[in-house]
């Protein structure tokens, strides 16, 4: 039973820490325009991702190359 009490305990400590943590730190953006270059940046190397990894192609036909990936044991 105490056990229980310190695990419910703990995760709540975390719990409250993880929304202080994110209250204070706020929905601020990036003022500079380093910070808002940094961010473009980061959006396209995104959508980079997404295509490279095959998110973005889930209603196309298969293709040789999908076939190849599977059989090789890649996902």
């Amino acid at each position: 039973m105490i056990s229980l009490l310190i695990l419910f305990g703990v995760l709540a400590a975390v719990g409250v820490s993880s929304t202080v943590t994110l209250l204070r730190r706020g929905g601020r953006r990036t003022d500079t325009v380093e910070g808002l270059l940094q961010e473009q940046e980061a959006l396209r190397q995104a959508k980079t991702d997404r295509v490279s990894y095959g998110l973005g192609l889930h209603n196309t036909m298969p293709t040789a190359s999908d076939s190849h990936i599977r059989h090789s044991g890649q996902p």
